[in-house]
């Protein structure tokens, strides 16, 4: 069952961002109505961070959250403070029914370009649940390669619950591990800019020449 099977019974589920409630936070309506039609239980919300950076990995996040309890606070990573994901990711760790992650080096990124690498991270995300889901909701336009019931959500950070639970995940393990990058290529300033192409980090780059963690088919990473 794909997502193209299910909108002529659900046509609300998967619109197009223009019709998105992207304006309210996100809550399991999308999740207790597959739940209620269909009997799906183990619903996977995945996202994933750092499209756009110059360096690091790009890192997925796949959650299994229990439908019908309270999550207050869980909302699209990007409208949250570091510190509220921080809180926010030790409370999806400790009452998820699952996690899974899912991490795509630079190299990788280089060779396969980086939308296949985001979807390679996210079906490493669901692969790595303790459990396999019995639906995934996906955050964007494409479905992963996965043999499981999968819808994608346009702005589903901003809808599902669970997709935004892996958005927080995901978000705070990246910046997690370009932090420690950072103790490693300090002049970078990857404690700051998470590999973003800030003015810092550009001119940087001119200086010193990209680390080893630089996506080399990125521009402005070589310099001409």
């Amino acid at each position: 069952m794909t997502a193209a099977s299910l909108h002529p019974l659900f046509p609300t589920l998967f619109r197009e961002e223009k019709e998105a409630a992207a304006s309210h936070s996100p809550t399991f309506r999308i999740e207790t109505t597959l739940h209620a039609s269909y009997g799906f239980d183990r619903i996977a919300g995945i996202d994933e961070a750092g499209r756009g950076p110059l360096a690091g990995p790009v890192v997925a996040a796949a959650v299994i959250l229990p439908l019908g309890e309270d999550f207050p606070g869980i909302d699209d990573s990007k409208r949250l403070s570091a510190a509220a994901r921080e809180r926010l990711f030790a409370v999806i760790q400790a009452r998820a029914l699952g996690v899974g992650m899912g991490i795509v080096g630079p190299e990788e990124i280089d060779t396969l370009n980086i939308r296949r690498a985001a979807l390679l991270a996210m079906k490493k995300a669901v692969q790595a649940l303790p459990e396999p889901p019995d639906f995934c909701l996906v955050d964007g336009r494409d479905e992963i390669p996965v043999a499981i019931p999968q819808g994608p959500l346009i702005k589903g950070d901003q809808r599902s619950l669970s997709i935004a639970a892996a958005s927080i995940v995901a978000k705070v393990t990246r910046d997690r591990i370009m932090r420690a990058y950072h103790e490693r290529y300090p002049v970078y300033g990857f404690d700051r800019n998470m590999g973003y192409g800030t003015r810092q980090h550009r001119e940087a780059l001119k200086r010193f020449g990209p680390t080893p963690i630089h996506r080399r088919s990125f521009r402005g990473v070589l310099q001409p």
